[in-house]
């Protein structure tokens, strides 16, 4: 989700205590909660949708970056110099982070377009489409991510104190947190609005688009408590780099970033419980599964799911 900022210098006693339970937590949870999603969306469902489409890379993704934890953790305990393991891990992180966030932001549009316009829904909604949307994503993100961190000449793994551009740190933050925001944003307020004219209307279907609402808020809350803590810290830095900050706050602010990594990278697990096992097609595989594949084809823009 973010270019990995380092936890050095860390000179205070249980510095890395924290992060490292943290962490911790997440692996355990996370690598559960995905696993059995995979399971669930990958055997359980023969048909494929747009919904099963994304969640598969979602999938892929939120699992790809609890697999670089374990080697984060030690990279970071040993403070070890930037070798070829550091290399390896930093680009898988980064990789999949901001994959995840933009396949987080294709679900917010995919639902905007079902939702606000129904009937060009079929034009510009398809399993292909998705499929062939999310290729591009990975191929533009490794490329992008590749280029960058293997460029990079820090001593220590995820150190990030070399001086950046104005411009490239500006274009970093722009893309990796602020157009994802923006689109999460805007997609929430607007499927959200449009959701509440029908509960003033009276609707038969009033529960579940209640259910709906909620599920969209709270998507869009768990983005917010994961990603903007993170995107703040980024920011500050930026801003501290261009007005000549003091070694102590640097300092300060490299051990705030590090917190607020594991912080995003909780995010991870939490996608499980947005995005995954409150989607009709889970509920209908994983309980009933004779008759997921046939339930899972009809698909009503009031029935909130991630596509």
């Amino acid at each position: 989700s973010f270019p990995p900022s380092s936890s050095q210098p860390l000179d205070w006693p249980g510095a890395l205590v924290s992060p490292f339970a943290l962490y911790s937590l997440i692996f355990f949870f996370g690598a559960l909660f995905n696993v059995l999603a995979f399971w669930v969306f990958s055997c359980k469902m023969k048909k494929w949708t747009e919904t099963r489409v994304y969640v598969m890379n979602l999938v892929f993704a939120d699992f790809s970056v609890i697999c670089t934890l374990p080697s984060m953790v030690y990279l970071l305990w040993k403070k070890s110099a930037r070798g070829e393991l550091c290399q390896f891990t930093e680009i898988m992180y980064f990789i999949n982070m901001l994959v995840s966030i933009y396949i987080i932001s294709f679900i917010s549009i995919d639902r905007y377009i079902a939702i606000k316009h129904p009937l060009k829904a079929r034009t510009f909604r398809s399993p292909s489409k998705a499929a062939l949307l999310c290729g591009l994503l990975w191929v533009l993100v490794i490329i992008g991510a590749t280029i960058q961190l293997w460029q990079k000449h820090e001593a220590l793994c995820f150190q990030t104190y070399a001086p950046t551009p104005a411009a490239l740190s500006l274009l970093a933050i722009f893309f990796v947190f602020t157009l994802p925001l923006a689109i999460l944003t805007f997609c929430s307020t607007e499927v959200i609005r449009n959701l509440k004219k029908h509960l003033n209307m009276n609707s038969p279907e009033e529960k579940s688009i209640q259910k709906a609402v909620h599920i969209v808020y709270a998507n869009l809350i768990v983005f917010l408590i994961c990603f903007l803590p993170a995107y703040l810290g980024l920011f500050a830095r930026f801003i501290m780099e261009n007005v000549g900050a003091t070694c102590f706050q640097l300092c300060v602010m490299e051990n705030f970033s590090s917190m607020m990594r594991c912080i995003a990278t909780s995010n991870c697990c939490l996608d499980s419980v947005c995005y995954y096992f409150v989607t009709r097609e889970f509920h209908e595989a994983f309980l009933q599964p004779k008759a997921s594949t046939q339930k899972t084809d009809a698909t009503h823009p009031l029935q909130i799911q991630p596509c």
